[in-house]
């Protein structure tokens, strides 16, 4: 069964997104929960104006994402984390962590889904991030784990 997520779900897919799935976990879960829809030609054709909506709002929006890559490109970002003798931290970073430490550090606000790490972060040192504004947009910069 082919349908249209409405929400995000976990292992699953994103907002927006057409998945296939058993016709059970579709009909008896995703849809009378109302994190899905089914996938017919009319629901599909509102998916592709909201998408096509959603597609014009970000192409505005690339000039301020320009900008804040340019601002952001390079910078250094400074996490206390609770961490053993060893250097292995207690949990691990996450991104609402690191948009967290944007917000306070540079007073730039940006999207936890925007922020894309490359491995789990688990012992203090010194690691890569990307920001991902848009798909022709994106900046990288460095987080620096230090023990509190």
């Amino acid at each position: 069964m082919e349908i249209i997520l409405l929400k995000d779900v976990d292992k699953l897919g994103y907002k927006h997104d057409v998945v296939t799935v058993k016709n059970g976990y579709g009909r008896n879960y995703l849809i009378p929960q109302g994190m899905a829809v089914i996938a017919n030609a009319t629901n599909k054709g509102k998916l592709e104006k909201i998408l096509a909506d959603i597609e014009a709002k970000e192409s505005a929006k690339i000039d301020d994402y320009k900008a804040m890559a340019e601002k952001l490109e390079g910078q250094t970002i400074k996490i206390g984390v609770k961490a053993g003798t060893s250097g292995k931290i207690f949990g691990s970073v996450t991104n609402l962590q690191i948009a967290n430490a944007l917000v306070e550090q540079f007073e730039s606000e940006v999207e936890r889904k925007k922020i894309i790490l490359d491995e789990n972060i688990k012992e203090v040192g010194t690691y890569e991030v990307v920001l991902q504004f848009h798909k022709e947009v994106a900046a990288k910069m460095n987080i620096e784990l230090i023990a509190e």
